[in-house]
């Protein structure tokens, strides 16, 4: 009996001690540590999406980054390949121009050359016509930007006026000796000689200043476009003056009347200061200095490639030459001297004038002329 009620006594107790077990856990105990503070993140939070997100992001910024770059990078290079297909158009330009407008001065040469027989300036006329048509087809073989191409027909143009001209020329110095009439002759010649002055016209117009407008136009900058002047005398298309030419060719230069030149004054530059032989002359120095040497044709006939030289005797002794390519008969004609940079102030020089004389010419007292100056500092 007494094991029985021990034995569920101690039943009693092991019920109870697992019934109360619970309410015994969740009471803190007295000796246990305070919680710890959470700890702040030390990196950024990751965005919504997670870290594959933010990296996609980061590469489609870059590739944005990267596209314009290459953008800019492209505009720079179609840039650069604009601007050098304008500067070797311009440069293949220049040559032709450059070598059409040496024809030019040679033909003014051979027109003003004394003593030139006639058939002699016919065939060398014709020697540069055939120079002038080689540049023609090189001139039609230049392949220039797509804006330019207006102004490239019109460069063909103005080759082919160039070789007209000459040609033309040609043809009419054939016909001369075939006629008596030097005035038609010299009509006929000066017809031929408005295609040259019709050329530099339309190559001035047509193509220089047309191609300058496209070139701003186009945002190209710094590119030369080249000049090319044909001819040299601006009389060139005058009957008047071939038919001089024409007489000269002709009669030779010990006939048709008085040869000669002779000097008519000296004016000083700027002032208009006219110089005396006869007493002393001051002349203020400046870097615009010149001196205009008045020569007229004081004979009956066209006279060419006259030589006009002016000297100052000093230390050291200045010299200057030029050369007036054809004056005509009562004309008279303007040299000027220029570049004057070692001067001798404060004292008295001699400044002398000559014109040489030309084939035929018996009067030379009118020649030279001698004028005494001092130069002074303005």
């Amino acid at each position: 009996m007494f094991d029985r009620e021990k034995t569920e006594t101690q039943s009693d107790i092991e019920f109870d001690f697992f019934d109360e077990s619970p309410t015994a856990e969740t009471t803190p105990k007295k000796d246990a540590p305070p919680r710890r503070r959470r700890r702040l993140p030390t990196r950024p939070p990751t965005p919504p999406g997670g870290p594959q997100l933010y990296r996609l992001g980061v590469l489609i910024v870059g590739a944005i980054v990267l596209a314009v770059i290459l953008i800019l990078v492209i505009a720079n290079c179609r840039g650069n390949q604009k601007q050098a297909e304008y500067e070797d158009y311009m440069d293949s330009v220049s040559t032709v121009a450059a070598e059409s407008e040496e024809i030019g001065k040679q033909l003014n040469n051979r027109l003003t050359t004394p003593g030139i027989k006639l058939e002699a300036l016919r065939s060398d006329i014709e020697g540069l016509r055939d120079q002038q048509e080689q540049i023609l087809r090189r001139t039609q073989e230049l392949r220039p930007p797509g804006p330019l191409l207006e102004q490239q027909e019109n460069l063909v143009e103005t080759m082919q006026f160039r070789v007209n001209g000459l040609a033309g020329l040609a043809r009419g110095l054939a016909l001369v000796s075939q006629t008596s009439d030097p005035e038609q002759s010299g009509n006929d010649l000066a017809d031929q000689a408005q295609r040259l002055v019709a050329s530099d016209i339309v190559y001035l117009d047509a193509f220089k200043e047309a191609s300058r407008a496209v070139l701003e136009q186009q945002g190209v900058t710094n590119v030369s476009i080249p000049s090319s002047v044909f001819v040299q005398n601006s009389e060139l298309a005058s009957p008047a003056l071939w038919k001089l030419f024409v007489d000269r060719l002709t009669q030779g230069a010990e006939a048709g009347g008085l040869h000669g030149n002779g000097i008519e004054g000296v004016r000083v530059q700027p002032g208009g200061q006219a110089l005396s032989a006869s007493e002393d002359n001051d002349i203020e120095a400046s870097d615009d200095l010149a001196f205009e040497v008045l020569v007229k044709n004081s004979g009956e006939n066209q006279e060419t490639q006259v030589q006009v030289t002016l000297v100052i005797r000093q230390e050291p002794l200045i010299k200057r030459e030029q050369v007036i390519d054809v004056i005509n008969p009562g004309d008279t004609t303007t040299v000027t001297f220029r570049d004057f940079p070692t001067l001798s102030f404060s004292t008295q020089t001699t400044l002398l004038v000559t014109v040489d004389p030309v084939p035929g010419e018996q009067n030379e007292n009118n020649n030279r002329a001698q004028y005494s100056v001092i130069f002074t500092l303005g």
